[in-house]
């Protein structure tokens, strides 16, 4: 117990958000639920990117009838590479990245190759809900593929980097560089086995990185070191998860934004809910950017509403 309680002093005092304070104070006080709808479906992110002209990669069909199925050959015509994901699915689930074909068979990002019927099965595994979330009924999304960026060519197994922004207030609070790996399967997924590289916010420049919370200097795939990797686009990256936080509306919010080598940043999806593996990934607890945000506001602070909360706690009656 002592021990416990020394962890949690430790962790307390390097600034750690965890996941009760997170949603009580952040998620439950600044994310309306009534905006949950929007963030949770990504052809209505879409469509709010393109009024507010923020890039986000191209649809090219969407599916929300197995009946469309018929008509399978034609949406894909001849394109060579494209990506299918559910519409409202999360943490990767049901993403299926074609990067070729060989003949009648589709070629994914691990070389797999797969038959028409395969795709046909896996559309219909997405309509009927097997990655959405609640496991509703959903529609198939078919989205341009990303092309890797130059400047992660070393730094990437077989996936597509991105980039994951936490705003709080609409500012951004702390960011990271998501890696793929061969553990992860090219998925830049951090509960996978991807990297989580923290970014330096005001130069872009990368400075800690950890796998499965782990400390790594280089990629375990390439040996390629990926501390001192400058992300390209920055200040465009930090203007455009500005711009989607504010049109959403919600305080507390995460972004993620991929890079394309020919189109440069767009923003890929975003979330109500961030994870805090940021914090392992930066070796820094949000609370005290947190709190700057909130000086900057001119606003309550964190430390402002912890003393009143103190104040609030009725003292024990003595026996």
């Amino acid at each position: 117990m002592t021990w416990l309680f020394s962890r949690w002093r430790r962790l307390k005092e390097r600034g750690i958000l965890g996941i009760n304070r997170r949603n009580a104070e952040f998620i439950l006080d600044y994310n309306s639920r009534a905006l949950y709808p929007l963030v949770d479906d990504k052809l209505r992110m879409c469509e709010m990117c393109r009024d507010i002209r923020v890039p986000t990669p191209e649809i090219y069909a969407t599916l929300e009838s197995h009946s469309k199925l018929r008509q399978f050959p034609d949406f894909l015509k001849d394109r060579p590479d494209f990506v299918i994901k559910p519409n409202r699915g999360s943490a990767g689930r049901g993403v299926l990245v074609i990067v070729g074909r060989q003949g009648p068979q589709f070629v994914r990002h691990n070389g797999e190759k797969l038959t028409p019927e395969h795709l046909r099965q896996h559309l219909s595994d997405v309509m009927s809900g097997m990655y959405s979330l609640g496991a509703l009924p959903d529609r198939a999304i078919v989205q341009q593929r990303i092309q890797l960026h130059l400047a992660f060519e070393s730094v990437a197994f077989q996936g597509i980097p991105d980039v994951r922004v936490v705003l709080y207030r609409n500012e951004p609070a702390m960011a990271m560089l998501r890696l793929p790996t061969k553990e992860s399967n090219g998925r830049a997924n951090l509960h996978q086995g991807g990297l989580g590289v923290g970014i330096d916010l005001s130069s872009g420049l990368t400075h800690h990185a950890v796998q499965r919370n782990r400390m790594v200097l280089g990629h375990p795939d390439t040996g390629i070191p990926v501390i001192g990797l400058r992300v390209p686009f920055w200040s465009r990256i930090l203007e455009m998860s500005r711009r989607v936080a504010e049109a959403v509306g919600l305080g507390y919010l995460g972004v993620d934004i991929v890079i394309d080598a020919n189109e440069g940043p767009m923003l890929l999806e975003a979330n109500a809910r961030p994870g805090l593996a940021i914090q392992i990934a930066n070796a820094q607890g949000l609370v005290p950017r947190l709190a700057e945000i909130d000086e900057l506001k001119n606003a309550p602070t964190i430390r402002t509403r912890e003393a009143k909360r103190s104040q609030d706690v009725p003292l024990r009656k003595s026996a």
